[in-house]
């Protein structure tokens, strides 16, 4: 009869291929184990049992679901076999929640945990990618088949010790996220005490290491009228996008994103939405004349996109315009570094009020609180920099440039 259980609970309605694909809801497997997805997506396994002689507060038998693990962690076969375990002590009339033999996660384990249930928090796929990427690469080899409760600063510093100075900026962040997946591990009961990483950082183990800005090699505000002259007898697409870039002082992946649907030609104003922006704010820029003699006669292709790559609908190739300055044999320059061009200029020649340069750039001006009160984005005093900044460009020469005057 036990034989028979065994081979019963080891076998269901479920497949591989189906616990990967079935779609939100309570799948059951059979025997009392099911398949639980949730609307984000995540899988996790649970099993319901009745245990033997027990009854619940009304007098009825008493029937417990109990959490199995993420499906992304834990197999079918495993699900099965932890799911038997607890039906055979149910029958014994053992309560799994008390009787259950707990099993440690590995610090993967719980790393891929954390990332699945961070997915609706990530700004970008991308950015969740490089966090779950980050501890892939140097995490994982070394720690990431350990129990998570066995981790301490040892092991934690055979992570960070070998980049700590080489590669500082990737060390210093995945210390930070070796330091989450640790919380949520305590958080959930598979480990006590302090947190490695913030002991760590506390007894000052690592050597301090100064780290140097890179900044992007940019254009003089000078030469920028004659980059821009042969810019305009290129017919690419890239190219108007970098004459756009350029005008703009935005970034390369805020223009190459932009849609037609945020752009308002009446009055002359083009809306970067929050989740396009590095700070996580909506970004309002004035349209110059200038501005728009590039991006007018490409309404007329009925894109999505404002600047078309080469397939339709699709935007630009994010190297498109970097490979253009490389073919016009530009050296030393970067697309971003237009943006130091600007402020440069800003500040030199038309001798703009800081706080307009900066917002023109959609960077964050004064502390937190001086922000709360601040509420205005300054858009009327941005749109004759911006219209200044455009003349210079377009080759006004000779004409006086200063925005106080």
């Amino acid at each position: 009869m036990k034989c028979g259980i065994f081979n019963v609970a080891l076998s269901g309605k479920l497949t591989r291929k189906l616990v990967e694909n079935l779609g939100a809801g309570r799948h059951g497997d059979g025997n009392g184990l099911y398949l639980v997805v949730d609307p984000s997506g995540a899988r996790r396994w649970i099993v319901r049992v009745v245990v033997k002689g027990q009854k619940n507060r009304l007098g009825a038998p008493l029937r417990t679901d109990f959490g199995l693990g993420g499906a992304d962690v834990v197999t079918l076969n495993q699900a099965r076999e932890r799911a038997l375990e607890y039906r055979r002590m149910a029958k014994q009339g053992l309560n799994p929640r008390f009787n259950a033999k707990r099993e440690i996660p590995t610090f993967e384990e719980i790393a891929q945990q954390v990332h699945i249930d961070r997915m609706p928090t990530w700004k970008n796929a991308k950015h969740g990618q490089q966090w779950i990427n980050t501890l892939r690469d140097y995490a994982f080899p070394k720690i990431g088949r350990m129990p998570v409760d066995s981790i301490g600063q040892p092991e934690v510093l055979m992570c960070l010790s070998p980049i700590w100075t080489e590669k500082h900026e990737t060390a210093r962040r995945l210390s930070q996220r070796i330091k989450t997946v640790l919380d949520v591990a305590r958080s959930r009961g598979f480990r006590s005490g302090e947190n490695p990483v913030t002991g760590i950082k506390d007894a000052n183990v690592l050597p301090k290491v100064k780290s140097k800005p890179k900044h992007h090699k940019a254009m003089a505000w000078q030469d920028v009228p004659a980059f821009y002259s042969e810019l305009k007898t290129r017919n690419a697409m890239a190219a108007k996008a970098l004459m756009f870039t350029c005008l703009t002082g935005s970034r390369t992946g805020e223009v190459l994103g932009m849609k037609w649907d945020e752009v308002d030609l009446e009055n002359r104003l083009w809306t970067c939405p929050a989740e396009r922006m590095k700070g996580g704010d909506g970004h309002r820029v004035p349209l110059t004349d200038a501005m728009l003699e590039i991006i007018g006669p490409l309404e007329a292709m009925r894109s999505e996109y404002v600047f078309e790559g080469q397939k339709r609908h699709r935007p630009l190739s994010n190297m498109s315009m970097l490979m253009l300055l490389r073919r016009m044999k530009v050296e030393g320059v970067t697309v971003h570094g237009f943006r130091s061009t600007f402020r440069d200029w800003a500040a030199e020649e038309a001798h703009a009020p800081r706080e307009v340069a900066e917002m023109s750039l959609a960077h964050k001006v004064g502390s937190d609180v001086e922000r709360a009160y601040a509420r205005t984005d300054l858009l009327e005093r941005r749109r004759e920099l911006m219209r200044l900044w455009s003349r210079f460009v377009a080759g006004s020469s000779g004409e006086v440039f200063d925005f106080e005057k």
